[in-house]
């Protein structure tokens, strides 16, 4: 952590709790006049002389007249979330009491804080590093166990930890090749080729696990897209609506109702599903329902998984075109009948038939027919049997519960940009090794990798590149 304080003239403002009528409502003030602003309108103890991280019960006044009995919390700088001191304020959850508070204590000196600004000034104050404070946000902002888990994992500096120890392992070999350029003229060599060589190897395999990492931590913050596909009239979204128990989708006999996407989303097992009841898929004249069929290809291939929604009554030839395409997209999906009590041994039998058939695993075992059958199941949307059951399967297929989610996963576009240019600039590295070139390019490369990496912990920033992160902050934050 930085010792170095940005100190700030001003002392902001701002409700830290959702806006609205509730049991209580805290307000947040940080700067340098924040204790002294508010120890002004607080009648209680005297705040000046009161130690950091302790409460005190009081009123706050506007001259004679009592606004609110309050809690005062008190965090003297540098030990508070921003690293200045900083104030809250916990009052009765009235919208017209918060506002009064606030307007007297803008009055007073204080100024309203933009979005984030709270944990920008952290971020320059050197309590959190960037990708810590975006985590912040990422946590607020979390809605399953897996996106806090991920969240948790980044806030609490793990990511930053990896980042910053290969940034000291290349820091090390760009100023022994800086030192070489001193020396130009006496061909001196402070930097062994192959220690380096051997260095970019070492953080290529990190690199490249931390890029791999960006699919399951991007899901794991974002959701799972689970599409469900098949045709018309198969219960597709009343298939969607006993998943969410809820009547989300229209539900009609006549085909083709669903003409566009319908998503809503729900947790299974801590992580964060969002189904999409798509378009029935079939050959149609009419140019919204096509369109609609289009969308329907669409969301297929940027699901994670496929529910191929059937129904008892198609042909079995059909089914089987269907799940060869499905099979040749390379994204895990389930056959599911529904209407399972119009299912006959006949039909059941050819559709084990196909699946096994279509198995990337094909040795003639029990086992491998067992696990090609868990592949089909019969269920009844309508009546909502077998439901739980589907549930089930969802979580197995996708199988994101074999993550540790202790080990330190991506989930942030800006930061899976970031270290592809790393991994590019340190191709460049060795490429470059490898030639007779001089020094200075050599130098030159490095230098982007540790620029890249950089960008990603703040320790290279631009004004833009803050105002952008921290615009997408609540206010209060």
């Amino acid at each position: 952590m930085s010792d170095t304080l940005v100190y700030t003239s001003d002392t902001i403002i701002a409700l830290a709790t959702p806006s609205g009528i509730g049991a209580i409502g805290v307000i947040r003030l940080s700067g340098p006049d924040a204790i002294a602003l508010v120890n002004e309108v607080f009648a209680g103890k005297d705040l000046s002389i009161q130690h950091t991280h302790t409460i005190h019960f009081g009123t706050i006044r506007d001259g004679n007249q009592i606004i609110d009995e309050v809690l005062v919390s008190l965090f003297v700088g540098p030990k508070s979330y921003t690293r200045e001191n900083v104030v809250e304020i916990s009052t009765h959850g009235s919208a017209f009491i918060i506002e009064s508070i606030i307007k007297l204590l803008i009055r007073k000196g204080a100024r309203p804080a933009n979005p984030g600004e709270f944990t920008l000034r952290a971020f320059l104050n050197g309590q959190l590093d960037l990708s810590q404070a975006e985590a912040v946000a990422d946590l607020i902002a979390s809605n399953s166990q897996a996106s806090h888990q991920v969240a948790m994992q980044q806030m609490r500096g793990g990511f930053s930890g990896e980042l910053q120890h290969l940034r000291d392992q290349l820091i090390h070999f760009a100023a022994m090749i800086e030192l070489e350029l001193d020396f130009g003229e006496e061909d001196v060599e402070f930097a062994n080729r192959e220690q380096l060589k051997g260095l970019i190897y070492q953080i290529q395999r990190i690199l490249h696990r931390l890029i791999q990492s960006f699919e399951q931590g991007n899901v794991m913050k974002n959701g799972v897209p689970v599409v469900i596909a098949g045709k018309p009239n198969v219960g597709k979204s009343t298939l969607l609506n006993a998943l969410l128990n809820e009547e989300r989708a229209i539900v009609s006999e006549i085909a083709g109702t669903t003409r566009d996407t319908v998503e809503d989303e729900m947790i299974i097992g801590g992580l964060r599903f969002r189904f999409i009841d798509t378009a029935g898929i079939r050959e149609t004249v009419d140019s919204i329902e096509a369109k609609g069929v289009e969308r329907t290809h669409e969301k297929i291939k940027q699901a994670k998984l496929i529910i191929y929604l059937v129904d008892p009554k198609q042909s079995v030839k059909e089914i089987e075109t269907q799940v060869k395409y499905l099979n040749e997209l390379d994204i895990p999906f389930l056959v599911v009948v529904n209407k399972k009590d119009l299912v006959n041994d006949e039909f059941e039998d050819q559709l084990s038939v196909i699946s096994y058939q279509l198995s990337d695993n094909r040795q003639q075992t029990t086992d491998n027919r067992q696990q090609t059958t868990d592949n089909i199941l019969y269920i009844s949307a309508k009546n909502k049997t077998g439901i739980e059951d589907l549930k089930l399967h969802i979580l197995r297929k996708v199988n994101l519960h074999a993550i540790n989610t202790d080990d330190v996963l991506v989930s942030n576009i800006r930061h899976l940009e970031a270290l592809q240019k790393t991994e590019d600039s340190l191709n460049r590295v060795l490429v470059n090794i490898d030639n007779p070139i001089t020094s200075d390019f050599l130098a030159s490369d490095i230098k982007q990798a540790l620029y890249y990496l950089g960008e990603i912990t703040g320790q290279v920033t631009t004004d833009d590149l803050l105002e952008t992160i921290f615009s997408k902050f609540c206010i209060g934050k």
